[in-house]
């Protein structure tokens, strides 16, 4: 479920970087059924301000949604951590953001690996799980589950691919990763941001309560998004999000030694939208 103004097809989103800013990397992971473009406006948003940006699409996604079914939690957690790994190869400071699952495997990709720091919108860690009915004495379990809809959403429809039913295994799968990322939260050591909708009906406060209790960095700032649904980074908040990240991008980067793996310098190459 995403929502955006732009026509542009699904496909993954790159920017060298430019400026002052160059030598600071941005790795951004979508959400689980979405695609790129449900995070479109956020990586525009830091390009502009001159940071090295990388949103992949990850497998499965973006297409037919009998495609998500047919990859598991460790392909998509791969693919980010792939596209995390040669960003940070070629910055001196490199972060990881996400929306929904997409801030599930950021917080993954930092207890696994120096991150400058993650900032993620409506994270998840539990999920409202509408697939099991009981009617009466039974257990209604559905083969493939409709996707949760937000009652009143106030941004318009990417074309994220077809995903009016979501097959139950791909959110066995998404279950699952949840629980890894859970059992990683003590290893994850970076700053932290992490901004959340009052009124999102996707991913319950739980998960808010859950990542207070068991992150292990000592830098934590939740910021209430008061407006926006689920998909905040295109919905009325979403200039909050992009201002506050951006300055927190900033000012960790100041105070972190430059990585070993990549250059702090400045790239001359032109965006990139593949």
């Amino acid at each position: 479920m995403t929502g955006s103004s732009t026509p542009l097809a699904p496909a993954a989103f790159r920017y060298p970087g430019h400026g002052a800013n160059a030598g600071i990397g941005v790795a951004i992971c979508h959400g689980f059924t979405g695609s790129p473009l449900s995070v479109l406006p956020w990586a525009e948003h830091l390009a502009g301000r001159g940071f090295a940006v990388s949103v992949p699409l990850l497998p499965g996604h973006g297409t037919d949604w009998r495609d998500l079914a047919r990859y598991g939690w460790q392909d998509w957690y791969r693919a980010f951590e792939a596209a995390y790994l040669e960003l940070s190869a070629r910055t001196g400071r490199c972060y990881v953001a996400g929306l929904s699952m997409g801030g599930t495997i950021a917080l993954r990709t930092a207890a696994r690996h120096d991150v400058t720091g993650i900032a993620v919108v409506n994270p998840g860690l539990s999920f409202y799980d509408r697939r099991v009915r009981y009617i009466g004495l039974l257990k209604h379990v559905q083969r493939t589950t409709v996707p949760v809809q937000e009652p009143h959403p106030t941004a318009s429809a990417t074309k994220d691919g077809d995903y009016t039913l979501t097959p139950l295994e791909a959110v066995h799968q998404l279950s699952r990763l949840f629980k890894e990322a859970r059992r990683d939260l003590p290893a994850v050591d970076a700053p932290a941001l992490v901004f959340k909708s009052a009124t999102d009906i996707v991913v319950p406060p739980s998960s808010i309560q859950l990542l207070r209790k068991g992150l292990g960095s000592r830098e934590l700032e939740v910021v209430s998004l008061p407006a926006s649904g689920h998909v905040a980074t295109l919905d009325v908040d979403a200039p909050l999000i992009f201002e506050r990240s951006a300055r927190f991008f900033l000012h960790h980067a100041a105070a972190a030694p430059p990585s070993a793996a990549g250059p702090d310098q400045p790239a001359t190459s032109t965006p990139e939208t593949p």
